[in-house]
């Protein structure tokens, strides 16, 4: 497009992006003896335990972060004391660590993630216990920014010519960033058959199926909640019993500026969670109630094709533009895969052989990912834990470790090994099924999900400068020229080397498109 103008400036407008300014990881070790507390009966056998990190406190200074929090621990023993008991004992221990992080300042918000890789729980006699933890913290600073992409021309005219063209890029722009979180308040009557519940020994509430979407200003969150709790029931013999059930949910949280066709990048995990007894309508404890607490981290990208500004020169006056490189990003893929894994798990001890499943439990850790020339290859471990009851009279209750290897790539065509992701993993099914008392068949699926984006450099111009024509470098080029096209070339570089507009070039050459070919000849007349 060719204008006239003696005074020209750029309209920009303003493409808002999200990047890592900076990150760091560091594995931590903790490992303390624990005393049993005096009002619980002394260990005969340990059962079960679980335990999370709870990050506390993150604070950024100069290249470094001090992260302050503690590792939350449950152990399920049993007792021979006073006859047959399963007991429950709960810990913390904490920790602080400073991490190194290049980059980091005291201003920055810093998200620190922890993921516990391994937790062990050992018997040094019966009132002490040895706890072994190692978990990886993950810290990251995001930031938002603006690139000013030259989008139009403004101009005052005159009887100078100017020659500019644009291109067009798609783009994944970031339109909602924020946390926000979901609560999820049931209550679950017992099956009539159970007995009321005097106490709960052990619970385990786990998500499965959890699934995100934007929908016009709200963010629609369903999937399932896993309840688990093994209980001593009410009456004199005490039974223990075990309830299990799976507890479906969904809803809506508000998120203004949501759009339905958005792209969503939200991360979840349980920030909160309480577990209850509660008395039902007749005043017997024989309901659970749950308050659940989902903490969401939230990302809404907008794809947008842009048309931008590429080039500008002059016929009657010098141009010079102004560069300043920058990336743009763009969504390469949103995928989601599923991978079978199956094992088989063996119980050594003889006096420990299977009588009975109760629970299982399943987490996945991931030990690499990468891009490969497929897509992006997942490989780690399934830690499985299995409780279950024992034909021994003398110890009923035993649990079952084993860790399932698996290597899963997720198919992401034209993917490059200088492309990002975000990549969620989770247990999405886990079933366990008795072989026979000694082996035990284990089959899980696993979920996991991606967003792809890939990295596009561009050279933007910032800034326009127009100034008087070089006339001794305008009078060196000829006047008329029988120009023969090379590979390289188009008609508007053509154009720009001569000082002659496109249209004029095809106007004299009677071209009806932009398209010429290697070895075309084109009759170049200066100040057509």
């Amino acid at each position: 497009m060719c204008m006239e103008v003696s005074k020209v400036e750029l309209i920009k407008k303003n493409i808002h992006m999200d990047r890592i300014k900076c990150k760091s990881t560091s594995q931590v070790t903790l490992e303390e003896d624990i005393n049993i507390p005096d009002s619980k009966p002394d260990v005969t056998t340990l059962i079960y335990e679980k335990g999370h990190v709870q990050i506390e406190e993150v604070k950024p200074t100069e290249d470094h972060v001090s992260i302050r929090g503690r590792l939350l621990f449950s152990v399920l023993y049993q007792s021979r004391e006073d006859g047959q008991k399963l007991v429950c004992v709960e810990g913390k221990i904490p920790f602080e660590e400073q991490l190194y992080m290049e980059g980091v300042r005291g201003t920055d918000s810093v998200t620190v993630k922890a993921v516990t890789e391994d937790l062990t729980v050992g018997m040094i006699n019966s009132r002490k216990l040895s706890v072994q933890a190692l978990f990886t913290l993950k810290a990251w600073v995001e930031e938002l920014y603006d690139e000013e992409a030259p989008v139009d021309l403004y101009f005052e005219e005159t009887g100078a010519p100017l020659e500019y063209r644009k291109s067009k890029l798609d783009l994944a722009q970031i339109a909602i960033q924020k946390n926000d979180i979901f609560r999820i308040r049931e209550e679950i009557p017992l099956p009539q058959n159970y007995p009321n519940i005097f106490q709960i020994i052990w619970d385990s509430v786990t998500l499965e199926e959890v699934e995100c979407k934007p929908l016009a200003e709200n963010i629609s969150v369903q999937g399932d909640v896993h309840i688990f709790i093994l209980y001593e029931g009410e009456g004199e013999e005490a039974p223990i019993r075990t309830f299990e059930t799976v507890l479906p949910f969904s809803g809506t949280i508000e998120c203004h500026g949501s759009k339905e066709n958005m792209i969503a990048d939200i991360g979840y995990e349980i920030g909160h969670c309480e577990l209850e007894v509660r008395p039902d309508f007749d005043g017997e404890e024989r309901m659970l109630g749950l308050e659940l607490v989902l903490d969401l981290a939230m990302k809404l990208y907008e794809e947008e094709t842009v048309e931008m500004i590429s080039d500008v020169y002059g016929v009657t006056k010098e141009v010079e533009c102004i560069d300043n490189a920058v990336e743009f990003k763009q969504l390469l893929m949103r995928i989601a895969g599923k991978s079978k894994v199956t094992d088989r798990m063996k119980v050594k001890d003889a006096d420990a052989r299977v009588l009975q499943l109760l629970h299982s439990e399943g987490s996945v850790q991931v030990d690499n990912q990468e891009i490969t020339a497929e897509g992006i290859l997942v490989e780690g471990t399934v830690s499985v834990q299995v409780m279950y009851i024992t034909g021994d009279d003398a110890s009923p209750y035993n649990c079952l470790k084993g860790v399932i290897p698996f290597s899963y790539t997720l198919e992401v065509p034209n993917i490059n090994p200088s492309d990002s992701f975000r990549l969620r993993s989770d247990v999405g099914q886990l079933q366990v099924v008795m072989i026979d008392s000694e082996e035990m068949d284990v089959k899980a699926v696993l979920d996991f999900q991606a967003a792809v984006f890939r990295n596009v450099p561009r050279t933007l111009i910032s800034d326009i400068k127009v100034s008087e024509l070089d006339m001794d470098k305008v009078n060196e080029l000829p006047g008329m020229v029988v120009y023969v096209v090379r590979p390289e070339d188009n008609l508007w570089n053509i154009g720009k080397r001569y000082y002659v507009p496109v249209e004029k070039i095809k106007e004299v050459n009677e071209l009806s498109s932009d398209e010429i070919k290697a070895g075309d000849k084109l009759l170049i007349v200066k100040g057509s």
